[in-house]
């Protein structure tokens, strides 16, 4: 397996990710409207193959899998989603380390964007092949149309 595809799936918008197993590395990673997520996924695949897309088992996965399936987006595996968007707080932190000033105080208090989707779509990467994946791009955390 060297490339895989993760989407946190939501009602208003979604968190998508593409990686490459191999290198251990973060292709791309968003968070995009709902109504936007086929054609990105589309877009992507016109010039990658995947060989896994990971779908989080939360409330609207049926739908998702169904709407990817209808599009030809597949293989598609539903994963365990639990405490992502908690955890994602966490991994954050990790992958944006405050600066030297704000590291003094303890990580409870420190405030992550609002928008951690495409950080959950990592973590669902990371807990499904137990790895952990390095982004080397920075991170968007706007709603992209």
């Amino acid at each position: 397996m060297k490339r895989i595809l993760s989407i946190d799936p939501g009602h208003k918008k979604c968190g998508v990710l593409q990686a490459d197993i191999e290198d251990l590395i973060v292709i791309s990673g968003k968070i995009v409207k709902s109504s936007s997520v086929i054609e990105l996924l589309n877009l992507w695949q016109e010039n990658n193959t995947y060989d896994l897309i990971l779908l989080g088992n939360g409330t609207t996965s049926k739908y998702w899998e169904s709407k990817l399936l209808a599009n030809k987006i597949s293989p598609v595996k539903l994963v365990d989603e639990t405490n992502t968007t908690f955890r994602a707080k966490w991994r954050y932190l990790e992958l944006c380390p405050p600066n030297f000033l704000f590291r003094l105080l303890p990580k409870s208090l420190l405030l992550p964007p609002e928008n951690l989707d495409a950080i959950v779509a990592l973590i669902l990467i990371e807990d499904y092949l137990d790895i952990k994946l390095h982004w080397p791009d920075p991170i968007q955390f706007k709603i992209e149309p």
